[in-house]
Protein backbone atom coordinates (compact mmCIF):
# COMPACT_ATOMS: atom_id res chain seq x y z
CA UNK A 1 0.00 0.00 0.00
CA UNK A 2 1.43 3.32 -0.78
CA UNK A 3 1.30 6.36 1.58
CA UNK A 4 0.52 8.66 -1.08
CA UNK A 5 -3.12 8.45 -0.83
CA UNK A 6 -5.33 9.17 2.03
CA UNK A 7 -8.75 7.44 1.53
CA UNK A 8 -11.25 7.24 4.67
CA UNK A 9 -14.04 5.05 5.61
CA UNK A 10 -16.52 6.14 7.78
CA UNK A 11 -17.77 3.91 10.75
CA UNK A 12 -20.46 4.92 12.59
CA UNK A 13 -19.75 8.88 12.25
CA UNK A 14 -16.34 8.46 12.76
CA UNK A 15 -13.59 8.95 9.48
CA UNK A 16 -10.72 6.37 9.83
CA UNK A 17 -7.84 6.84 7.39
CA UNK A 18 -7.13 3.06 5.28
CA UNK A 19 -3.60 4.96 4.14
CA UNK A 20 -2.32 8.00 6.82
CA UNK A 21 0.92 9.82 5.54
CA UNK A 22 2.69 10.26 8.40
CA UNK A 23 1.85 6.51 9.81
CA UNK A 24 5.21 5.42 8.46
CA UNK A 25 6.95 2.86 10.06
CA UNK A 26 10.79 3.02 10.60
CA UNK A 27 12.51 0.46 7.95
CA UNK A 28 15.86 -0.70 9.80
CA UNK A 29 18.08 -0.76 6.72
CA UNK A 30 21.53 -2.49 6.44
CA UNK A 31 22.95 1.00 5.26
CA UNK A 32 21.64 2.54 8.60
CA UNK A 33 22.78 -0.25 10.34
CA UNK A 34 26.39 0.30 9.10
CA UNK A 35 26.21 4.27 9.79
CA UNK A 36 25.15 3.50 13.18
CA UNK A 37 28.26 1.21 14.04
CA UNK A 38 30.38 2.89 16.82
CA UNK A 39 32.43 0.87 18.59
CA UNK A 40 30.60 -0.20 21.80
CA UNK A 41 27.52 -0.44 20.53
CA UNK A 42 27.82 -3.51 18.14
CA UNK A 43 25.63 -5.57 19.71
CA UNK A 44 22.47 -3.56 18.34
CA UNK A 45 24.42 -2.61 15.15
CA UNK A 46 24.34 -6.34 14.37
CA UNK A 47 20.68 -6.53 15.49
CA UNK A 48 19.83 -3.61 13.17
CA UNK A 49 21.57 -5.23 10.30
CA UNK A 50 19.94 -8.63 10.96
CA UNK A 51 16.53 -6.67 11.08
CA UNK A 52 17.22 -5.35 7.58
CA UNK A 53 18.44 -8.69 6.31
CA UNK A 54 15.05 -9.76 7.59
CA UNK A 55 13.23 -6.95 5.44
CA UNK A 56 14.63 -7.81 2.19
CA UNK A 57 14.72 -11.69 2.43
CA UNK A 58 12.33 -12.78 5.51
CA UNK A 59 13.80 -15.22 8.19
CA UNK A 60 15.70 -17.45 6.59
CA UNK A 61 17.97 -14.84 5.46
CA UNK A 62 19.34 -13.43 9.20
CA UNK A 63 22.41 -15.23 9.72
CA UNK A 64 25.57 -14.08 12.04
CA UNK A 65 27.95 -14.06 8.40
CA UNK A 66 25.28 -11.83 7.02
CA UNK A 67 25.22 -9.08 9.80
CA UNK A 68 28.83 -9.28 10.47
CA UNK A 69 29.20 -8.08 6.36
CA UNK A 70 27.01 -5.34 6.97
CA UNK A 71 28.30 -4.14 9.65
CA UNK A 72 31.83 -4.75 8.65
CA UNK A 73 33.12 -6.47 11.27
CA UNK A 74 34.26 -10.31 11.16
CA UNK A 75 31.68 -13.17 12.34
CA UNK A 76 34.26 -13.96 15.29
CA UNK A 77 33.24 -10.04 16.26
CA UNK A 78 29.81 -10.79 16.30
CA UNK A 79 30.03 -14.30 17.89
CA UNK A 80 30.83 -12.31 20.95
CA UNK A 81 27.70 -10.94 21.11
CA UNK A 82 25.48 -13.38 19.68
CA UNK A 83 25.61 -17.69 20.81
CA UNK A 84 23.76 -18.44 17.56
CA UNK A 85 22.05 -17.59 14.79
CA UNK A 86 18.93 -18.25 16.63
CA UNK A 87 19.98 -15.48 19.11
CA UNK A 88 20.79 -13.19 16.75
CA UNK A 89 16.93 -13.74 14.64
CA UNK A 90 15.48 -13.49 18.19
CA UNK A 91 17.12 -9.72 18.28
CA UNK A 92 16.04 -9.25 14.66
CA UNK A 93 12.48 -10.60 16.04
CA UNK A 94 11.77 -7.89 18.77
CA UNK A 95 12.84 -5.14 16.45
CA UNK A 96 10.47 -6.50 13.87
CA UNK A 97 7.69 -6.52 16.16
CA UNK A 98 8.21 -3.46 17.87
CA UNK A 99 8.04 -2.12 14.00
CA UNK A 100 4.52 -3.57 13.61
CA UNK A 101 3.89 -1.64 17.23
CA UNK A 102 4.51 1.20 16.15
CA UNK A 103 2.91 0.89 12.57
CA UNK A 104 -0.79 0.09 14.32
CA UNK A 105 0.07 2.93 17.08
CA UNK A 106 0.83 5.23 14.45
CA UNK A 107 -2.98 4.42 12.80
CA UNK A 108 -4.37 4.81 15.99
CA UNK A 109 -2.95 8.12 16.06
CA UNK A 110 -5.19 9.58 13.60
CA UNK A 111 -8.80 8.55 15.01
CA UNK A 112 -10.40 11.33 16.81
CA UNK A 113 -10.15 12.16 20.47
CA UNK A 114 -13.85 13.73 20.25
CA UNK A 115 -16.94 11.85 19.74
CA UNK A 116 -19.33 9.18 20.17
CA UNK A 117 -17.49 7.44 23.42
CA UNK A 118 -18.46 3.68 21.29
CA UNK A 119 -17.81 4.89 17.90
CA UNK A 120 -14.41 6.04 18.79
CA UNK A 121 -13.64 2.98 20.52
CA UNK A 122 -15.22 0.66 17.15
CA UNK A 123 -12.31 3.12 15.68
CA UNK A 124 -9.81 2.18 17.55
CA UNK A 125 -10.21 -1.42 16.99
CA UNK A 126 -10.44 -0.50 12.89
CA UNK A 127 -7.46 1.79 12.97
CA UNK A 128 -5.25 -1.07 14.69
CA UNK A 129 -6.28 -3.30 12.93
CA UNK A 130 -5.72 -1.49 9.37
CA UNK A 131 -2.23 -1.04 10.67
CA UNK A 132 -1.49 -4.30 11.39
CA UNK A 133 -3.02 -5.76 7.88
CA UNK A 134 -0.97 -2.66 6.17
CA UNK A 135 2.45 -3.50 7.72
CA UNK A 136 2.51 -6.76 6.49
CA UNK A 137 1.51 -5.86 2.88
CA UNK A 138 4.16 -2.99 3.14
CA UNK A 139 6.51 -5.15 5.16
CA UNK A 140 6.35 -8.57 4.11
CA UNK A 141 9.93 -9.92 5.35
CA UNK A 142 9.89 -8.16 8.24
CA UNK A 143 5.71 -9.31 9.56
CA UNK A 144 7.11 -13.01 8.73
CA UNK A 145 10.07 -12.74 11.17
CA UNK A 146 7.27 -11.01 13.65
CA UNK A 147 5.85 -14.56 13.83
CA UNK A 148 9.00 -17.41 12.18
CA UNK A 149 9.29 -20.22 15.07
CA UNK A 150 7.70 -18.77 17.22
CA UNK A 151 10.75 -18.14 18.91
CA UNK A 152 11.84 -19.69 22.76
CA UNK A 153 12.93 -16.72 24.58
CA UNK A 154 15.69 -17.26 27.17
CA UNK A 155 14.75 -18.56 30.78
CA UNK A 156 14.67 -14.99 32.60
CA UNK A 157 13.24 -12.45 29.84
CA UNK A 158 11.35 -9.74 30.29
CA UNK A 159 7.57 -11.19 29.93
CA UNK A 160 6.98 -7.44 28.34
CA UNK A 161 9.32 -7.33 25.51
CA UNK A 162 8.08 -6.01 22.20
CA UNK A 163 7.04 -8.82 21.57
CA UNK A 164 4.04 -8.35 23.40
CA UNK A 165 3.00 -5.20 22.20
CA UNK A 166 0.94 -5.38 19.49
CA UNK A 167 -1.31 -8.16 21.72
CA UNK A 168 -1.38 -5.83 24.89
CA UNK A 169 -2.65 -2.89 22.10
CA UNK A 170 -5.00 -5.11 20.72
CA UNK A 171 -6.23 -5.65 24.50
CA UNK A 172 -6.63 -2.05 25.25
CA UNK A 173 -8.96 -1.51 22.09
CA UNK A 174 -10.91 -4.78 23.44
CA UNK A 175 -10.85 -3.05 27.03
CA UNK A 176 -12.29 0.19 25.54
CA UNK A 177 -15.11 -1.51 24.36
CA UNK A 178 -16.16 -2.79 27.73
CA UNK A 179 -16.13 -0.07 29.34
CA UNK A 180 -18.30 2.00 26.74
CA UNK A 181 -20.95 -1.06 26.73
CA UNK A 182 -20.12 -2.34 23.19
CA UNK A 183 -18.34 -5.77 23.94
CA UNK A 184 -19.60 -7.25 27.11
CA UNK A 185 -17.63 -7.79 30.07
CA UNK A 186 -18.27 -11.80 30.04
CA UNK A 187 -17.22 -11.96 26.50
CA UNK A 188 -14.08 -9.88 27.23
CA UNK A 189 -11.76 -12.73 28.11
CA UNK A 190 -9.98 -14.21 25.60
CA UNK A 191 -11.14 -12.11 23.20
CA UNK A 192 -7.88 -10.99 21.59
CA UNK A 193 -8.09 -14.40 19.83
CA UNK A 194 -10.91 -13.82 17.24
CA UNK A 195 -9.71 -10.56 16.44
CA UNK A 196 -6.37 -11.04 15.72
CA UNK A 197 -6.74 -14.59 13.85
CA UNK A 198 -8.87 -12.32 11.20
CA UNK A 199 -6.95 -9.98 10.49
CA UNK A 200 -3.60 -11.91 10.66
CA UNK A 201 -5.13 -14.31 8.85
CA UNK A 202 -6.17 -11.70 6.02
CA UNK A 203 -2.72 -10.98 5.78
CA UNK A 204 -1.38 -14.00 5.71
CA UNK A 205 -3.25 -14.62 2.57
CA UNK A 206 -2.68 -11.34 1.22
CA UNK A 207 1.60 -11.24 1.27
CA UNK A 208 1.87 -15.49 0.48
CA UNK A 209 -1.99 -16.85 -0.46
CA UNK A 210 -3.98 -17.03 -3.06
CA UNK A 211 -4.69 -12.83 -2.65
CA UNK A 212 -1.49 -11.95 -3.57
CA UNK A 213 -2.08 -10.77 -6.60
CA UNK A 214 -5.22 -9.02 -6.27
CA UNK A 215 -5.52 -5.49 -7.39
CA UNK A 216 -5.08 -2.28 -4.47
CA UNK A 217 -9.14 -1.58 -4.38
CA UNK A 218 -9.79 -5.14 -4.01
CA UNK A 219 -7.62 -5.47 -1.33
CA UNK A 220 -9.01 -2.39 0.50
CA UNK A 221 -12.24 -4.08 -0.11
CA UNK A 222 -11.18 -7.64 1.78
CA UNK A 223 -9.67 -5.35 4.50
CA UNK A 224 -13.43 -3.23 4.90
CA UNK A 225 -15.10 -6.46 5.02
CA UNK A 226 -12.84 -8.20 6.88
CA UNK A 227 -12.84 -5.71 9.88
CA UNK A 228 -16.78 -5.05 9.81
CA UNK A 229 -17.23 -8.72 10.03
CA UNK A 230 -14.62 -8.67 13.14
CA UNK A 231 -16.42 -5.64 14.64
CA UNK A 232 -19.85 -6.97 14.21
CA UNK A 233 -18.87 -10.22 15.87
CA UNK A 234 -17.49 -8.02 19.38
CA UNK A 235 -21.50 -6.13 19.32
CA UNK A 236 -22.47 -8.11 22.41
CA UNK A 237 -22.98 -5.73 24.67
CA UNK A 238 -25.97 -3.28 25.69
CA UNK A 239 -24.96 -0.76 23.65
CA UNK A 240 -24.22 -2.44 20.56
CA UNK A 241 -27.82 -4.33 21.60
CA UNK A 242 -29.36 -0.91 21.48
CA UNK A 243 -27.56 0.42 18.28
CA UNK A 244 -29.18 -2.42 16.33
CA UNK A 245 -32.68 -1.46 17.54
CA UNK A 246 -32.44 1.97 16.14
Amino acid sequence: MSHSNVNAVNFAGVNLAQDVDGCQHDVVTNSSARRSYHHGDLRNALARAAAGLAASGGPDAVTIRGAAREVGVTPTAAYRHFANQADLLLAAQDLAITGMAAAMAGHLSQVPSEGDPVDLAVARLLSTGRGYIQFAVEEPGIFRTCFTGYLDRPEGSDPDLPGRAPYALLGEMLDQLVEVGYLAPEDRPGAEAGPWAAVHGLAMLLIDGPLRGITRAEQEAAVDRTLAMTVRGLATGPEAERRRDR
